[in-house]
């Protein structure tokens, strides 16, 4: 199965938050209510530097994501 690169999630024990799951390497799941970012890869210290130049491009790509979902129930 293939799966789309982002994925936006919600849960009713979580009324305010909004997820949006990243399904590629670096995956993870970012709450764009509090920002907060769930990694769900382990890291060797390397990785994490390298991590932490890619990180704030994904980011920015999941919430551009996001901003185009919504954009187009507007329709």
């Amino acid at each position: 199965m293939e799966l789309p690169k982002f994925i936006l999630g919600d849960n009713t024990d979580y009324p305010n938050a909004i997820f949006i799951i990243h399904t590629e390497y670096p995956r993870f799941i970012i709450n764009l209510e509090d920002d907060e970012v769930e990694w769900m890869e382990d890291f060797t210290a390397e990785d994490e530097r390298e991590l932490e130049t890619e990180a704030e491009n994904l980011i920015q790509a999941a919430n551009e994501f996001y901003d185009r979902e919504v954009s187009r129930y507007d329709e």
